[in-house]
């Protein structure tokens, strides 16, 4: 997963949605170098959701704390109820390097419009 990744209150999450404006109404795509993939997208109110390659989907909230990007309330319980990484600010078309929940390296790219 990575940048523009992930937690808790709508209250918190609207204070750094203008660090966020680039992800709402994008998509934030993870690949892996298997070729798996997961989507996620992100919204003002604070929820997020993600789809992957594999046909599963999870929910929850982001919030940003200091300088990482946190999803809390994970559900279903996807190994994991809370990941935080590193908020990186990228802009359409960009990608980055990064890791997902369980330390594997991942690129992910901001692409236009809500893939599914």
């Amino acid at each position: 997963m990575a940048v523009l990744l992930f937690s808790g209150s709508g209250t918190h999450a609207r204070a750094h949605s203008s660090d966020m404006e680039a992800a709402f109404g994008n998509t934030v795509l993870s690949h892996y170098p298997d070729g798996g993939w997961v989507r996620h997208w992100f919204e003002r109110d604070g929820s997020y959701r993600a789809s992957f390659s594999d046909g599963r989907s999870i929910s929850g909230n982001w919030t940003r704390e200091g300088d990482r990007l946190c999803l809390n309330d994970i559900r279903p319980r996807f190994l994991v109820s809370r990941f935080c990484s590193k908020f990186t600010q990228v802009r359409l078309g960009e990608s980055w390097a990064a890791r997902d929940p369980l330390g594997r390296r991942v690129r992910n790219e901001l692409v236009r419009g809500r893939s599914h």
